[in-house]
């Protein structure tokens, strides 16, 4: 099949050389035109243009977009003048689905299929697969599927789920119609939520597991410090790569985030390398007004949200004014 790229960052450019494996035919532009000759080599073919890109594409179209969320709409003004009716354009980004929503009408009223693809599988994703999550109309997601299957992961060697019998549903293969125009990002939207906490409890849990030392180390004794009344039951210096190590094995909290810790700590347990400001893209956010709009409880997803923005020095302001308090009713020194 034949595909148009438009965005070859971290995620962008290996999808294409994962097509390009595949058998597939692919048409590839980014502003920053050094990032197209690697995939010049790799037989894909580059475009000068969003029109050169166009042009180059056998009718109905199918414009694949891996751009930042922030970039879509920029970029959907300049390209869709230049497309057909009956083309297919898609968002595999992290969008808002809102924002899936909309577009998908307007490219409509021109007779332009919208799809939306959330895509998980981060920079691994050339040899792994990508988990793909499409939202859109039956017709276009059904014209695209050579290409979902091509990203797909595959079955692998997952055991199947009890009483799934038969030939593989697509779930099963990796990749998945969720529903209408917007279902795909929110389906990607909640999975990122879910990965926030699970990313916040491990880290919360190997924190714990570092502190579990307490009790050796001298505590100042005066009425600010809440006592460790028990020293002796915190006396443990444990090893966290080995830890992360024996529960990759076994264990029911196994998962590829813990691979990627257990990773992680090998290389530098105490991670100098990184500072305590974590991002947040938009999913998390998003995930947390969709539980307030439909009134679902998600404290867990939401808390590890707000964690993000502590790291970043966002509750500063609030800590400030929680010492101001202390000292104005209790005169309690800052330590």
């Amino acid at each position: 099949m034949q595909i148009g790229m438009i965005g070859l960052g971290r995620m962008g450019a290996n999808m294409v050389r994962r097509l390009l494996k595949r058998g597939h035919t692919c048409v590839v532009y980014d502003r920053n035109h050094q990032m197209m000759k690697p995939l010049e080599v790799e037989s894909a073919i580059p475009a000068g243009s969003l029109d050169d890109l166009v042009r180059s594409l056998d009718t109905p179209r199918v414009v694949w977009m891996m751009l930042p969320a922030a970039v879509v709409d920029p970029v959907l003004e300049q390209l869709v003048p230049l497309l057909q009716a009956g083309d297919i354009v898609i968002d595999g980004g992290n969008s808002y689905y809102k924002d899936d929503i909309k577009r998908a009408h307007l490219l409509a009223e021109k007779a332009i299929h919208y799809v939306d693809v959330g895509v998980s599988g981060g920079v691994h994703g050339l040899e792994r697969g990508y988990c793909l999550m499409a939202g859109g109309e039956q017709r276009p997601v059904r014209h695209i599927d050579p290409v979902l299957s091509a990203l797909a992961p595959g079955p692998g060697d997952i055991p199947r789920t009890a009483d799934h019998n038969g030939d593989p549903s697509t779930a099963e293969e990796g990749y998945l119609h969720c529903g209408p125009p917007g279902a795909g990002h929110f389906v990607k939207m909640i999975h990122n939520g879910i990965e926030y906490a699970m990313m916040a409890a491990y880290a919360e849990g190997l924190n714990l597991l570092r502190h579990a030392d307490t009790g050796q180390h001298t505590e100042k004794k005066d009425a600010e410090t809440a006592p460790l009344r028990h020293p002796g039951d915190y006396q443990y210096q444990f090893d966290l790569k080995a830890i992360s190590e024996v529960w990759r094995r076994g264990s029911v909290i196994s998962s590829w985030l813990l691979d990627l810790t257990a990773a992680a700590l090998f290389a530098d347990q105490k991670l100098d390398d990184y500072t305590t400001k974590v991002s947040d893209s938009g999913e998390g956010r998003w995930t947390s007004i969709a539980a307030i709009e439909t009134g679902t409880p998600a404290p867990v997803l939401t808390t590890a949200l707000y964690a993000r923005f502590s790291s970043r020095g966002e509750s500063d302001f609030a800590n400030r004014l929680l010492s101001a308090m202390r000292h104005g009713f209790g005169g309690h020194p800052e330590k």
